[in-house]
């Protein structure tokens, strides 16, 4: 290893004294006339096509998508004719490669820059996109300069041993870029495959989760044990390290793996799906999705609460869809004695009824007596709806303002408490006036 490090050491340091000639300074000068004028050229062509572009109406996308990187990256677009315009007048002038070869790796430098940057782009994971851009680059430098094949032999020498088994640095690079290209292929088919089974009516909501869920863990793992092997590391090797790794998982990641058993749960006996109505102690809301760790429940105020999987097996939880959706509603009023009690009966159901959300249809509202106050007849009035993610409040608030309108028209009066004060005969009332 320290042989092939002198090397490039040495490499380097001949490349760095060839910069100082008179012929490489030429070069460099030209390198940076071809900067300014890709520059300049760049100046005045982005205005010109910024305004092709928003004129460009009725176009897709994906298509805008391309051009904005092509606007983002004229001036290295242009730096290419430039610079390999140069390179041929360099070779009209000299007959020796060596008088233009830094032209010609800077030239060969730029079209790789421009290739690489258009490619990520069909990445749409930021992160990996980043990883791939930059892992690229580098290997394309490496080739265009020369130094591929020490900067291997220097990997190589760089060893790693794990029991019995050795790992060098360059197995691990190629480990990496191996598995970035096959993760990036495992996203590709979960998340195609993943809209086909979201798409599948005949599919419950969990099973549509679990069986994406499955297929994401089946296609990583895949692609982690492929990509391993395929350069050549013996996963035997790290049977030991990996029994450690799970041993302090075990005993540190508790609930995360409780809440990671709860979700398949949750997923194979389908109490809970996408779109439930639940309540869980004081949280009311539907559920958005499904997650390996959580779930998460959307309220009605907009705030989204993440609940851990293990609470919704061990607590109480009330599903107010799990079997159908219809939810009953009770409401409670008191009348006057003075009003007939079969004709404000008649009447709450019909004000019910008039309230659109409220179903008359096989279940119809009922109103009954429950008891005599010491003010008022006291009643209760139930209805059923059959959407509950509309929310509960609103639809009891619609409710009682029926109510009011139809006891209002009625004549039926609402009474409120009150205290009569009778004076007995004879007896006096004594006011002392304040100062």
């Amino acid at each position: 290893m320290m042989e092939t490090a002198q090397t490039l050491f040495r490499q380097a340091e001949i490349f760095a004294q060839g910069l100082l000639r008179p012929s490489s300074l030429i070069q460099i000068g030209v390198l940076i006339a071809v900067f300014i004028a890709a520059h300049l050229a760049a100046r005045v062509v982005r205005p010109r096509f910024e305004d092709w572009l928003r004129s460009r109406e009725g176009m897709q996308k994906w298509q805008l998508r391309w051009l904005i990187v092509v606007r983002n990256r004229l001036r290295g677009i242009l730096f290419i004719p430039i610079c390999w315009a140069a390179v041929l007048a360099m070779q009209e002038l000299y007959r020796f490669p060596s008088r233009y070869y830094l032209l010609v790796i800077a030239a060969n430098l730029a079209m790789a820059w421009v290739i690489v940057a258009f490619a990520t782009r069909l990445i749409h994971n930021n992160t990996l996109r980043r990883f791939v851009n930059w892992a690229a680059w580098i290997w394309i430098t490496l080739r265009i300069v020369g130094l591929n094949d020490d900067t291997q032999r220097v990997l190589e020498s760089a060893q790693l041993g794990i029991g019995e088994s050795t790992i060098t640095a360059w197995q691990i690079v190629q480990a990496i870029g191996l598995l970035a290209v096959l993760f990036f292929g495992a996203r590709f088919l979960t998340r195609s495959t993943a809209t086909r089974i979201q798409r599948n009516e005949e599919m419950s909501p969990s099973m549509r989760v679990l069986a994406v869920k499955a297929m994401q863990l089946l296609l990583y793992g895949a692609a982690f044990f492929i990509g391993l092997r395929a350069v050549g590391i013996d996963l035997t090797g790290l049977a030991f390290l990996s029994g450690a790794i799970g041993l302090g998982l075990g005993f540190g990641l508790q609930k995360v793996v409780s809440n990671l058993v709860s979700g398949v749960i949750i997923l194979l006996d389908k109490s809970i799906k996408p779109g439930d109505v639940i309540s869980l102690g004081d949280t009311f809301g539907w559920i958005n999705s499904l997650g390996a760790r959580y779930v998460s429940v959307v309220t009605r105020n907009g705030k989204e609460y993440l609940i851990p999987n293990e609470d919704l097996i061990t607590g109480q939880v009330v599903n107010w869809s799990h079997s159908n959706d219809f939810v009953r509603l009770d409401i409670y009023f008191g009348t006057a004695y003075a009003d007939d009690p079969h004709r404000v009966r008649a009447l709450a159901i019909e004000a019910a009824q008039s309230v659109d959300r409220v179903l008359s249809d096989p279940r119809k509202p009922v109103c009954h007596i429950v008891g005599f106050g010491d003010s008022s007849v006291d009643y209760i009035l139930r209805f059923w709806i059959s959407d509950p993610t509309g929310g509960l409040t609103n639809v009891r608030g619609a409710v009682f303002l029926a109510l009011w309108d139809s006891f209002q028209e009625n004549d039926i009066s609402i009474p409120f408490p009150q205290r009569e004060v009778k004076m007995v005969e004879g007896s006096q009332l004594a006011t002392k006036a304040l100062d």
